[in-house]
């Protein structure tokens, strides 16, 4: 039997700051980082999985992945979903670790990274790519996953076996589209605060020559300015293009209306984090005023009890899970089963370090084994730091390619993880930044 015999964290760090790549109202100079993590096994291949942050406190991050070691280290390779949901399990549940969220902050995302880390050795040690080797489980396996504690007021067990039966039917013929036709994309790349005018219009033009339907810009530093460029995006891509707006939790609830009403002008397609994302009724508040414009929320978003809130009290209309803000894929799964309970659209959260190569997998579990359908759905797409990963995500035509090599696409070139390292990499060492 095959046993993982160590665990190694790494804190690596991309100077995204110097273009103003990711700045937003609320982080106008991130560093995308991963809290990298690799499960070493005496019987290969390894695991690798990361929680994602934006630079100084990724060294808090890293040390709460180092935390978790001894719950890891020693354990027997999980293989199956019951012993998935056994580590997740054990995880979730040490009582002191547990007490600095609970179930929430830099100690549940370090045990979201150590558990997508195990996903990933599971998925490797059967030679499928993440997605598919969990959409292939049964029902039963899936909902055996599933912590429904908290949950069953809005879900339960009976209800979410019933879902996942639902679509059982059409399972392979949506797997195999999938493989022929990816799953659709929306882009980021043109939209962040920090660029010139000049550089959004041309990026947005750019996107839509690229394929894709909808761009996405950050608003919320100046209303004037963000009029300003909402009108430039508008005239560049035209009226059949989705342009959607984001936040980043900038606004109190009346700022939010009064800002979003001197948008609407320009048709946006959605609000993305209008203001806290531990806000529900305020969410509901800003949903309510700005119909028909949708809100949108989750990159933030602690854990499957606030996604349950913000479901039962109809406050969101897209819901934006995150592969490495909460306990990893056990936990997606529990929201995934959530938004297909109340029949909303996820359009997951990527961009970042390796966002992008985890939530595909996720979305199309979704679709074949879960919702079941792809409509008014959509995987965020931000064009950089993918040359660092061994399968990085590829879009063409505005659409997410499927991904075939095993595992769950997390981890690094050997060559970026050694020179972007935090802050012994010759990126940093050298004093380039």
């Amino acid at each position: 039997m095959a046993h993982i015999v160590g665990m190694d964290v790494f804190d690596v760090r991309f100077p995204t700051s110097r273009q103003l790549d990711g700045s937003d109202a609320m982080n106008p100079d991130p560093d995308y980082s991963a809290a990298y993590v690799v499960l070493r096994t005496d019987d290969g291949p390894d695991g690798y999985g990361l929680a994602f942050t934006i630079g100084r406190g990724n060294e808090v991050q890293a040390a709460g992945i180092h935390a978790l070691a001894h719950l890891v280290v020693g354990r027997p390779t999980p293989d199956t979903a019951a012993e998935l949901a056994a580590l997740s399990a054990a995880l979730v549940g040490d009582s002191q670790l547990r007490w600095l969220g609970p179930e929430k902050g830099v100690a549940h995302m370090a045990i979201g990274a150590v558990v997508n880390a195990a996903w990933d050795l599971a998925a490797r040690r059967v030679g499928r790519p993440l997605w598919s080797f969990l959409a292939e489980m049964s029902p039963e396996e899936i909902v055996g996953l599933v912590d429904f504690r908290y949950l069953t007021d809005a879900l339960t067990e009976a209800e979410a076996l019933d879902l996942l039966r639902a679509a059982e039917p059409g399972r392979a013929e949506r797997a195999a589209h999938l493989r022929a036709a990816g799953y659709r994309a929306y882009s980021t790349s043109a939209g962040w605060l920090g660029y010139s005018d000049e550089k959004l219009v041309r990026l947005a033009k750019q996107a839509v020559a690229d394929g894709f339907d909808m761009i996405k810009l950050k608003v919320g530093a100046s209303v004037e300015d963000d009029v300003r460029r909402m009108r430039l995006a508008r005239e560049a891509v035209g009226d059949g293009v989705r342009i959607a707006v984001d936040a980043n939790q900038r606004w109190d609830v009346g700022p939010a209306i009064e800002w979003m009403r001197a948008l609407a002008p320009y048709d946006p397609y959605w609000i993305e984090e209008p203001t806290s994302p531990d806000d529900v009724l305020g969410h509901r508040a800003v949903a309510d005023a700005v119909r028909p414009i949708r809100v949108a929320t989750g990159e933030h978003v602690a854990n499957r009890v606030v996604f349950k809130q913000l479901l039962q009290a109809g406050a969101i209309d897209v819901l934006q899970l995150d592969a490495a803000r909460v306990g990893g894929v056990n936990e997606n799964v529990a929201i995934l089963l959530l938004a297909a309970k109340f029949g909303v659209p996820v359009c997951p959260h990527a961009g970042g370090v390796g966002l992008c190569e985890l939530v595909r997998h996720l979305s199309m579990f979704d679709y074949v084994a879960v919702s079941g359908t792809d409509e008014n759905r959509a995987i965020e797409w931000v064009d950089h730091l993918h040359e660092h990963f061994t399968d990085p995500a590829v879009v063409r035509g505005g659409r997410y390619l499927a991904p075939t090599e095993p595992g769950f696409s997390a981890r690094i070139r050997d060559e970026s993880l050694a020179r972007y390292a935090f802050p012994d990499g010759p990126e940093w060492r050298d004093g380039l930044l």
